[in-house]
């Protein structure tokens, strides 16, 4: 088995977030998410070892005999999932993400992807599941970890990079690189977290139990977060910001009201003081209830944008858009 190292990235959902969990999408027919991969990495290194297993977290180092000793671990559940399943043979893991932790930016899915990826590269020497395969297969581990239903939005921008288009189609997802000028989108796109980190899947799982329900007011609140994300696609595409920037806060609109915890008042205050300062409009990343919001404005109404919630305990990001996906190493320590 050879040292690997792989990359991948974070994404900033833009519209349509909550219908890539199965069966959502499917309830709502013509249902996609609009994402696009932003320059925050994960990275795994993974080592041989002779025996024992270690993983490796910033100053947290944690070891165990089998990969079945980590699951007590919060930190190295997944890690350990992820062993068992590929049957790695005893190595060290040392995982590392650029993205705050809980900050709604699938960070925890994209070291998925790439502990995944890591595995079959150490095993094989070379990648053996397509994107598709690696997708399903992380959402599958992470719905087994937390025991409750995930999404799959997440992983295809970890892999692939890029601004895409998921459409949740009967049979699986089908996936569309968009055309979209990434750098004029970046210079548009304010990424910023709040300092509360977020639990998505207790949010989702709110909403999925509700939307199983029939409960009409969720029903039209999807409705209305697909129509979103099937707006933002083509705006998106075509360069036209102040539409992409009004779809993002429609999606929003609809959004905050599918469970109690998913607006919260740091994150109503940072898009009202966005919008006075000229954003088109914006959202919370991910389930909401605290990690990153996001919005789009004018060039030039960005620094006072970021003043404005820098002012209100806001960390910007530097999280520009990226082409950038999956990108492995094999054959050198790292």
């Amino acid at each position: 088995m050879s040292p690997v190292r792989v990359t991948a990235r974070c994404r900033v959902d833009l519209a349509g977030g909550t219908l890539d969990i199965w069966p959502l999408g499917q309830l709502h027919p013509g249902s996609r998410t609009v994402n696009v991969a932003v320059d925050l990495a994960v990275t795994v290194e993974l080592t041989p070892r002779r025996s024992g297993y270690e993983v490796v977290q910033g100053e947290e180092r944690r070891a165990s005999q089998s990969p079945a000793g980590f699951a007590a671990d919060a930190g190295t559940a997944l890690a350990g999932l992820v062993l068992e399943q590929l049957e790695l043979p005893p190595c060290r893991l040392v995982l590392a993400s650029a993205s705050p932790r809980g900050a709604g930016l699938g960070a925890s899915s994209a070291l998925t992807v790439a502990l995944l990826a890591a595995g079959e590269l150490a095993l094989a020497g070379r990648l053996t599941a397509s994107p598709a395969e690696r997708a399903a297969l992380a959402r599958d581990l992470e719905a087994r970890l937390m025991g409750l239903p995930t999404g799959c939005q997440d992983h295809f921008p970890a892999q692939l990079g890029g601004a895409l288009s998921l459409e949740h189609r009967p049979g699986g997802e089908q996936v569309r690189r968009l055309a979209v000028d990434l750098d004029a989108l970046g210079a548009r796109l304010i990424v910023a977290y709040t300092g509360r980190s977020h639990f998505s899947a207790g949010n989702n799982w709110q909403v999925i139990r509700r939307r199983l329900e029939a409960d009409p007011d969720v029903v039209a609140r999807l409705d209305a977060v697909r129509d979103a994300a099937r707006e933002l696609a083509p705006a998106l595409e075509a360069g036209d910001w102040p539409r992409v920037g009004e779809a993002m806060a429609a999606d929003w609109h609809a959004r905050r009201g599918l469970a109690p915890e998913i607006p919260t008042p740091a994150l109503e205050a940072l898009l009202a003081a966005a919008g006075r300062e000229g954003a088109w409009g914006g959202k919370a990343c991910g389930a909401g209830g605290g990690g990153c919001v996001a919005v789009l404005c004018p060039p030039e109404r960005r620094a006072r944008v970021e003043a404005a919630w820098q002012r209100l305990g806001a960390r910007p990001l530097a999280a520009a858009p990226t082409r950038l996906g999956l990108e492995t190493a094999a054959g050198e320590a790292p």
